[in-house]
């Protein structure tokens, strides 16, 4: 359950907001207009944790915040606690309510959007640029991660020509392997931080993940298969 309050005086206008169930929560609040701190919270048991939250939320309307039913949930920026990471409370509700398997909050699996050390340094980057430009550019940031920040060339997908594609990896692929990982990091970033997902991204990112698929093995994975559907069945 989500449930929005707002404080407002003559000195300050606060938001805070609570999503709580099972046996955790998550928290976000700050200046109103800002994207604020998130935070989760973990229990025991789905009692506790509803007990907690309804005396936080008892707490709140004490020092005077009041409640919120039309707090616009959808036109935010979600970003993950530092301390706790990986969260579908702390992803927006577009990404929550599509990208539904396990894997898309598993921080060790090298084929996952955000599991590799390349997929969870974009994700970081990308929730630190955010908060200094909320115009942001989505689909530019691989090529200039790669090339300005970590100093190695991107490799745009230009084919998906098999013995292609094995020529180039034979020369380049870990600069190959390292532009797709952050290509398709990138746009599984932008959907699970605004919801949304420019075309071109989302045509790179499928790109990319048949491109490394091809470097790995000979035929996409179950997991690789699932993040192609799922890119390409999101819609706004």
């Amino acid at each position: 359950m989500k449930r929005a309050f707002i404080y407002k005086d003559e000195k300050s206008h606060k938001f805070w907001w609570i999503d709580y169930s099972g046996c955790d929560f998550a928290v976000n609040y700050g200046k109103f207009g800002s994207i604020g701190k998130f935070e989760i919270k973990e229990f025991d048991t789905e009692e506790e944790c509803l007990k907690q939250a309804e005396k936080l939320i008892r707490s709140k309307e004490k020092k005077g915040y009041v409640e919120d039913t039309d707090f616009d949930f959808t036109n935010r920026v979600y970003i993950d606690s530092e301390e706790y990471g990986l969260h579908p409370k702390t992803s927006h509700p577009r990404f929550a309510g599509h990208f539904t398997e396990e894997f898309y909050y598993d921080c060790a699996d090298e084929e996952t959007p955000f599991g590799s050390d390349e997929g969870s340094d974009t994700l970081a980057f990308l929730e630190e640029a955010i908060r200094k430009n909320p115009k942001f550019n989505f689909p530019d940031y691989p090529k200039y991660l790669i090339e300005h920040d970590w100093d190695m060339e991107y490799i745009p997908v230009e084919t998906l020509e098999p013995e292609e594609i094995k020529k180039l990896a034979s020369k380049k692929e870990m600069d190959m392997t390292q532009s797709d990982m952050v290509t398709y990091a990138t746009a599984f970033g932008q959907i699970k931080i605004t919801g949304t997902l420019s075309p071109e991204l989302r045509e790179r990112a499928v790109k990319a993940i048949q491109r490394l698929s091809l470097v790995w093995g000979d035929s996409l994975t179950d997991i690789q298969s699932k993040m192609i559907d799922d890119l390409l069945s999101f819609t706004v």
